[in-house]
């Protein structure tokens, strides 16, 4: 019995160091194409099914799945595999970016104009806004 006991012990002793040893590695990215490794500019340790990265300075959408970049050429959203001239300036890797969790559509208009559209507007002038009008 003592021997079964210790031995119990000595296993969950071994998962628990395991699991600290796996925790210290940072996340890892799952992604609908495992053959594939996300862009250098992604944090490649990640555990997150995402499809879409977002770079906010510069509206531009990634998609991890397609392996394509998404951004408004005048007013129509485009796909393509690299990025037009206009970006080719644009460190990605030094880019903060936003991880797009839960939205696995085609369809990036929809998602942007429902969560960033008015990013970076400003809200005074709206109505319900809390603005002291000094009243």
């Amino acid at each position: 019995m003592e021997n079964r006991a210790l031995f119990k012990s000595g296993i969950l002793f071994i998962i628990v160091i395991v699991l600290l040893l796996l925790a210290r590695c940072g996340p890892v990215v799952v992604t609908s194409r495992p053959n594939n490794p996300p862009p250098p500019w992604f944090y490649p340790n990640r555990v997150e099914v995402v499809r879409y990265v977002y770079f906010p300075e510069y509206m531009i959408y990634y998609d991890l799945s397609a392996r394509t970049y998404l951004y408004l050429d005048g007013d129509l959203w485009v796909r393509r595999n690299v990025l037009p001239p206009r970006y080719q300036s644009i460190d990605l890797r030094r880019s903060r970016y936003e991880r797009i969790q839960n939205y696995n559509e085609d369809n990036i208009r929809r998602y942007h104009d429902e969560n960033n559209s008015n990013r970076g507007r400003s809200n005074r002038n709206t109505p319900g806004s809390n603005r002291n009008t000094g009243k």
